[in-house]
């Protein structure tokens, strides 16, 4: 591989008689697929030969053709993680390279977020960027507009090969194809056939999972049990050659083999099952009754954790104090334990030292509610079961027997009143809980400025594209509820500048609020980010006068 000193090589302008600076050029080129690349000429030959055309071309510029591959043969454009890319950009940082020649802007990338980063890595080191198949270069404004609308169709290509692959394979899981990759346990793959035969060791493995469970072990025990046994989870070949022994079994490993759908010989897409090609391991039977056992302990793992515990004295407890209901909230310590709250509502609305309740504890009202209420001859013979009872069903009971709740904080005192009529007062002593501050995200969303709302939406839209979670602009603004030439403005500020993008994301609400947002659009389309900060810098003036 040639080594290159960017010493100042000047060569002689025959026309004016001037010496010119020589220019070094970098030749990349990709190829999404490995597809013939064992060929003596491949299509990266192709690409390269067209550029180095291209430099000679332009030798009377001083354009010379550095030696150095930059090729990636196999590698998407949808992001930078490419061997080739990073040499050639490590190379533009040690000052090697002053002009990067491509067969077509495509091959370089086919993300809009990575193309801007990159321009910007070739401006800051001054280097030119050429496509030779669309005559333009960036030296010129009229290439930057070119190359801008270059890549919006590149992209809009890359989503149109992903919505028809996504459909490929939509239409193969539908027929009960196995797409490849690595076999689950309990099958084989057959090589060069993509279709799965049983492994009569894994099987049975597979077949203990189903008796076990069915047995009433646990997840968690299914999985000990296994590993005691000294079974462990599908061993296999990395592409290297490289053998990977398979991995003790945990909770979340048996827990998916249980719900999947390939061991009674169907396949899911979609939500929807289809008839799959392969032979089943599991009979239906048994794969229904695990469901079934799955869902029942679903739910009574979600009652124990707190996740579907209702709370049971909303608008039935109220505030003595204010004559005012208390609502019911929350808040997580350690962003783990979730602790529940009843609040007075006119507290919240108007201040915590405008009432003496301010905050009590749920689990403490609830529980001295219940004893209090075992004290009535209704209620007292739900005393022995009542441990045992849904918070659905407790909320049930106490809907039945009682009116109102009243509690009193000085007092150190409940007033119930029942729905026959009759009223009971109980002494208790709750301990005093300090103002809990609760947040509501959607309003303070809300109160950010429109142009940072945007500029975060923005990214958030590039990442679901760049991710493949949407194939398309188009879907993300169906999901937004929103047209998708309203996302495309939007998904415009990606354009500003680093600069100005900190400043939308970290600066000054108040003169965000008064920026104008079609003047961020308008800035976004300048392509000489020197010009947007200074556009930016007269405008965000402006308002704050």
């Amino acid at each position: 591989m040639a080594i290159y000193s960017l010493e100042c090589k000047e060569i002689m302008d025959s026309a004016t008689g001037q010496e010119k600076q020589t220019i070094y050029c970098a030749i990349y080129t990709r190829k999404s697929t490995t597809e013939g690349l064992e060929q003596e000429f491949t299509t990266l030959d192709a690409q390269r030969e067209s550029g180095i055309n291209y430099i000679k071309s332009q030798k009377n510029e001083g354009w010379v053709a550095l030696d150095d591959l930059y090729d990636d043969g196999g590698y998407t454009g949808s992001n930078t993680e490419r061997p080739a890319l990073k040499k050639l950009i490590e190379d533009i940082k040690t000052g090697k390279i002053n002009c990067v020649v491509v067969y077509k802007v495509d091959r370089l990338s086919r993300s809009l977020v990575d193309f801007t980063h990159l321009l910007e890595l070739f401006d800051k080191h001054n280097v030119t960027f050429v496509s030779v198949t669309q005559a333009f270069n960036t030296n010129s404004s009229m290439g930057r507009l070119t190359l801008n609308i270059l890549l919006s169709f590149a992209q809009f290509e890359r989503e149109i090969i992903s919505e028809r692959t996504k459909d490929k394979m939509g239409a193969a899981r539908k027929r009960g194809k196995w797409l490849g990759g690595r076999p689950p346990l309990g099958y084989n793959c057959i090589k060069g056939t993509k279709k799965l035969t049983i492994n009569p060791t894994e099987a049975e493995t597979i077949k203990t999972i189903y008796d076990l469970y069915l047995k009433g072990y646990s997840l968690k025990h299914v999985a000990q049990a296994l590993t005691e046994k000294g079974l462990r989870s599908k061993s296999y070949t990395t592409k290297d050659g490289k053998k990977a022994d398979g991995n003790a079994f945990q909770n979340t490993t048996i827990n998916h083999i249980l719900h999947s759908t390939l061991y009674i010989g169907k396949v899911s897409y979609n939500g929807a099952i289809y008839e799959g090609e392969q032979e089943a391991i599991i009979d239906e039977d048994s794969y229904k009754r695990v469901q079934e056992l799955l869902k029942k302990n679903r739910n009574y793992q979600e009652l124990v954790r707190g996740k579907k515990v209702i709370n049971i004295l909303t608008k039935l407890l109220f505030c003595k104090a204010c004559n005012r209901p208390m609502i019911a909230t929350y808040t997580y310590k350690a962003q783990q334990t979730k602790y529940r709250y009843y609040v007075c509502i006119h507290a919240q609305k108007y201040g915590y030292h405008t009432c003496n309740t301010k905050t009590i504890n749920a689990l403490e009202i609830e529980k001295a509610v219940a004893e209090c209420l075992f004290n009535h001859p209704e209620g007292a013979k739900l005393k022995e079961n009542w441990q045992s009872f849904t918070s659905q069903e407790q909320k049930s009971f106490l809907v039945n027997l009682i009116k109102q709740i009243d509690y009193d904080t000085v007092a150190k005192k409940i007033f119930i009143t029942f729905s026959d009529g009759t009223a009971q007062e109980y002494s208790t002593d709750l301990k005093e809980v300090r103002h809990i501050t609760t947040h509501d995200p959607k309003i303070e969303i809300k109160n950010e400025p429109k142009l940072r709302q945007r500029l975060i939406l923005a990214y958030q839209a590039q990442e679901l594209l760049d991710n493949g979670k949407a194939t398309n602009i188009k879907q993300v603004a169906q999901w937004l509820n929103m047209s998708a030439i309203q996302l495309h403005l939007i998904v415009e500020l990606l354009f500003l500048s680093p600069k100005i993008q900190e400043e939308i994301l970290m600066g000054s609400n108040e003169i965000l609020n008064a920026v104008p947002e079609y003047k961020a659009n308008l800035i976004a389309r300048e392509f000489d980010w020197t010009k947007q900060i200074e556009s930016w810098r007269t405008l965000t003036q402006e308002t704050n006068l």
